[in-house]
């Protein structure tokens, strides 16, 4: 039986990061969640509230490579402790807003505080798994995204019924703030000499790793191999914003399904998209051991094509059973791209990956931020459900061209030291 204390380190920051990624769509999905109460009382057209979606996503592109560049500099451990500590002040505070232009500010100022948080969290894995295990790692993380988006649903359903939605968003606003100050405690940003990492998996984890020492310029991110990675993550985080913000809002107003059937189904399809990040990542890990990265890496090529036909099927089908099968084939297939991507920022960029998967979570949250403003125009506009949806079935079809064309085994020109 292998030593439990082999692992001991690296289990113990995966529980982390599991948690962080929950809390981190807990306090994102909630105002989807709670849509229909906030744009009743704060009398918020389609659009408007669309706008409200995308204030939030709008900043966190806007801050994620700086703040990915803030952890290749600083450490994980002091960014993620303020990262969660801002995000948790603003979810609070989005309790407070009194109109639209109240409740686009501090969605805005949640985003510019979330940001970073996933570049800092694939920075920490940089030093504590070794090469072979990122792919699983990240797919441990991104499950933990998509059991809080799946929870998200039901939890502020009850808690606006038993306290209301303003008060549901100060009882979230409390859970990221307990989360880092035993993040702060115990990470650090080296193993090495960590009383959790025992000398035999210190050893096994540096056996394992490829750190190269760089420092990255300005100049280095103007490559046509990064520039084709972030535009294939655009397309993957488009289709993802629709699940996460106009999901249930769609099962009810298009579906004609009950407040809490409309909460089920959006948390079945959020599941289903964990269950898979998790097989993305064991299946570009063990691709990567038996073919090369060129292959492991592009697992997209197939499943985002195929992810598009699902999604364009739920817009056409005249079954609304069937139409929730389809959005979580969708968010399934698109999800096992997540894993290798965020693992390509390790090959393309090294010791620099939280800038460089800062400046590909950059160009994914411009998706995300687009994504829920072509639906609340759509439906203000044309009263149209199946134009989004169509819509975002050939952006995920395009994100399986552009897998084709990203080049893991290049990696950035930086200046390196010994």
């Amino acid at each position: 039986m292998p030593d439990p204390s082999l692992r001991r380190g690296r289990r113990t920051l995966l529980a982390f990061t599991f948690l962080l990624s929950l809390i981190t769509f807990l306090d994102r999905v909630a105002i989807g969640a709670a849509a229909g109460p906030i744009r009743e009382e704060l009398q918020l057209s389609p659009a408007a509230l669309g706008w409200a979606f995308s204030a939030f996503t709008f900043a966190y592109a806007a801050f994620e490579i700086p703040t990915g560049w803030m952890g290749d500099v600083f450490g994980p451990r002091k960014i993620l402790a303020r990262i969660v500590l801002w995000w948790s002040a603003f979810t609070a505070a989005t309790g407070l807003a009194w109109n639209f232009s109240s409740l686009v500010t501090v969605r805005f100022l949640f985003g510019m505080g979330e940001a970073g948080a996933y570049p800092n969290i694939s920075r920490s894995f940089a030093r504590w798994f070794p090469v072979s295990e990122r792919g699983f790692a990240h797919g441990v993380v991104f499950m933990g995204s998509r059991v809080g988006g799946a929870i998200t649903v039901p939890l502020v359903a009850y808690l606006i019924g038993a306290i209301g939605w303003r008060e549901a968003f100060y009882v979230l606003g409390a859970i990221g703030a307990v989360w880092s100050v035993f993040w702060w405690r115990w990470f650090r940003d080296e193993p090495a000499g960590h009383p959790s990492v025992s000398p035999a998996e210190l050893q096994e984890i540096q056996s394992g790793l490829v750190v190269h020492h760089t420092k990255t310029r300005l100049k280095s991110l103007l490559n046509l191999n990064l520039l084709l990675l972030c535009l294939m993550y655009f397309c993957v985080i488009y289709g993802l914003y629709f699940y996460l913000t106009w999901l249930p809002t769609y099962f009810k107003e298009a579906r004609g399904f009950t407040t809490q059937q409309a909460a089920l189904l959006s948390s079945m399809v959020l599941l289903t998209g964990g269950v898979m990040t998790i097989v993305g990542g064991w299946l570009t890990d063990y691709l990567a051991k038996r073919y090369g990265l060129k292959v492991a890496r592009s697992l997209g090529a197939i499943a985002l094509p195929l992810s598009g036909t699902c999604l364009i099927a739920a817009a056409l089908t005249g079954h609304p059973l069937l139409a929730a099968f389809f959005f979580a084939g969708a968010a399934g297939l698109a999800d096992m791209c997540l894993s290798p991507s965020w693992a390509m920022c390790h090959d393309i960029g090294g010791d620099a990956a939280g800038t460089v998967s800062g400046a590909m979570n950059t160009f994914g949250n411009l998706g995300g931020a687009l994504s829920p403003l072509v639906v609340g125009y759509a439906l203000e506009w044309f009263q149209s459900w199946h134009t989004p949806l169509l819509i975002g079935g050939g952006v995920y079809i395009l994100g399986g061209i552009l897998t084709l064309l990203v080049n893991p085994n290049k990696p950035l020109e930086t200046d390196t030291r010994a």
